[in-house]
Formats: structure tokens, sequence, C-alpha cells
């Protein structure tokens, strides 16, 4: 067994773990594993957002064009479509990409076809909302954790292959503990979420700059090889309380921190809905994030299950991943979306930060 922090990622602990060093996990679980040359990844997730039937082709035509963008060079190594209604009422598909390093990205987003895209005046006029929230964690920034071994999806895909079975995982703070920085850094929240440019009342372009350890977590869940007794298992079981879970949370975040939540479908290009499906929440600090895991009812009972069933699973994929990042590694842009869009709704205005 080994551990889920790879060995050049690996250093004397100044902050002891929560089990002891003969601790054995219950059932296996892998991670993604990436050797030295992988230095900070970009996870971009760039949102249309629409309101009836009568805007879907052209929202759907501008996921394709977002998408077509990835063919440039420099475009990321990996990508996924998604959609789903937010809180608003509102239909938002995400086409989420990943780059193996930050060079590349930068690159690419600032190549004339897709900058002159984003910064054109169409995009304030096409009837559409837009946004991307790309964060860059650094190698010790983020962790992963699989209940599987191949085709890893999500930051998995752009890693070199799997690990072993892994020793962090099964208890309560576990999953910081697979983050290498764990080892001698809290990871705790300093800073507020703040608009920078533009006002979210208004409409149009606003721009919102993070803080120190914004936590991001990816969850998801693919039943799409999954055979009778699974998909039931997933579908009659799990799913309602994920489901309860992932309501309050887009509900009730500013009471535990969440600064955004989206329980998503995979999609198609054509907008067709996949079997395979993930959480996307942005939490505060790392810290509210494990408060609200190991406290909410509805979470605890996700737990519960996944812990009874797990050594059982044969087609039913579960994964997450989870990252933080420096202020400096994140960009929240939106134009013409509405004032509760991601960070928009939690992120003070300049007025709200002199006062």
């Amino acid at each position: 067994m080994e551990s889920a922090i790879g060995e050049h990622l690996q250093c004397p602990r100044t902050l002891t773990r929560r089990v002891p060093d003969t601790y054995t996990p219950p059932f296996p679980m892998w991670v993604g594993r990436a050797d030295d040359t992988l230095q900070q990844v970009v996870m971009g997730y760039l949102g249309v957002q629409f309101r009836g039937e009568d805007q879907r082709s052209a929202a759907l035509q501008a996921m394709r064009d977002i998408v077509a963008g990835f063919d440039l060079p420099d475009g990321p190594a990996h990508h996924d479509l998604t959609h789903h209604i937010d809180s608003q009422g509102y239909e938002n598909l995400i086409v989420v990409g990943y780059w193996k390093d930050v060079s590349s990205q930068h690159r690419w987003s600032k190549s004339t076809p897709v900058a002159s895209w984003w910064e054109s005046d169409d995009r304030l006029s096409d009837g559409l909302g837009f946004f991307r929230e790309i964060v860059a964690p650094r190698a010790e920034q983020f962790e992963t954790l699989y209940a599987f071994q191949d085709d890893l999806p999500g930051v998995g895909a752009v890693m070199d292959g799997t690990s072993g079975e892994i020793n962090e995982h099964g208890y309560w703070g576990s999953m910081r503990e697979r983050f290498p920085i764990s080892q001698t850094n809290w990871m705790q929240a300093s800073g507020e979420l703040r608009v920078i440019a533009g006002d979210p009342a208004a409409g149009g372009r606003v721009v919102v700059r993070g803080h120190d350890n914004i936590a991001l977590i990816r969850s998801g869940q693919d039943w799409a090889d999954a055979e009778a007794d699974e998909r039931s298992l997933y579908l009659d079981e799990i799913l309602p309380t994920l489901q309860s879970g992932m309501d309050f949370l887009r509900d009730n975040g500013p009471a535990v921190g969440c600064y955004s939540n989206r329980f998503v479908r995979n999609i198609d290009i054509d907008g067709n809905f996949l079997d395979l499906s993930y959480n996307i929440g942005h939490w505060a600090s790392l810290d509210q994030l494990e408060r609200w895991s190991e406290s909410h009812p509805t979470h605890l009972r996700i737990f519960t299950t996944f812990f009874r069933v797990a050594a059982g699973l044969s087609k039913l994929r579960l994964y997450h991943e989870v990252s933080v990042f420096d202020a400096g590694d994140q960009l929240y842009e939106y134009i013409n979306c509405h004032p509760g869009t991601g960070m928009l709704r939690d992120a003070v205005t300049t007025a709200e930060h002199s006062t």
C-alpha cells in the first residue's frame, strides 16, 4: 500500500495525521499519479447561460463554438460538457477543460480567436450569459480519489496514470491528508471574495477576485456501464440523498461557507444527457467543506451508503477531486449573467468593501 502523496511531493511532516501509522483502510481506493514534470494544472469552467426554449439553439451553438476553440494550438488536454438548472431557473451549459500547465492555457486564452470571441461586443448583445471560472492549483494543492483505476475523468485525465492502493481514505480528515501541502500547511483561507470590475446588478461584464485557499470540489458519478443492480443502487439509493444535499448547498450555501454549488449532468455536443454527473462546489475554505461533509445529515447518509457498498462496486464509478488556490491563480468573469451566478452571489462590491 502506498501514500496518496507521490514520492517527489513528500516531505517531513510538521502537521500530524488523524490516524495512526498502523491504520488500514476498509476497502481499496486509488489516486491519479503524475511525475515531477507536472508543476501546476489549469481547470477552466466556461459557461453559457440561457432561459427558455427560444434561446436553447443559440446557447448550444455558443457551447459548440467554445469546444471548437479547444482544437486551436494549446487547447486543453481533456474536456467534458455539462448542463444544469440553477436556483434562479436559468439553464447553464459548461465546457470544462483541463490543461497540464499554466503557460499553454495562457497562450490559448490570449490567442486571437479565443480572446476576440470573449472580448467581442457580440457577447453583450446576443441575449445569452457567459462566464469563465479558471483556477490553477499547483501540484501540491490538489488531491484526487477514485473507486476505479482506468479512464480517469477530470484532472485525472491529464495525469500519467493511477497509483496502487492508497492509505489515506476511509476516515474523516483523509481528504485533507491526500493534499501534499497538508504535510506542512493548514490551507487556511485569507482575504475576501470581491467584485473588482462591473456591477452584478447591472449585468454587462463583471470580474470577481478570489482569495487565498478557496476550495473547489468536483465529486462525480458514472453509471453508464452499470448493470441493473448497480444502476438501482445509484438511482434509487444514492441519487435521492445526493440530490437533497446538493439542493441544500445550492440554496443555503452562505450559511455553511459554500460560495457556489452546481449539480451538473454530462451531455454530448448536441445537448443530449449522458449517464454521468458531478457536483461543482466552490467553498470559502477547505475546513468549511470538511465541516459540512462531517456533520450534515445528507452527506452523512451518502458517506454511510458508500461505505456499505464500496467494496462490491463493479461498474458504478465514483470519484472526486478537490483543489485549493492562491488568490492570483483564479479568474472569475461573467457577462450578462444573473447576480446569483457562481461567485457573483457572495462577492462584495467595491462600495461594500470600503465600508
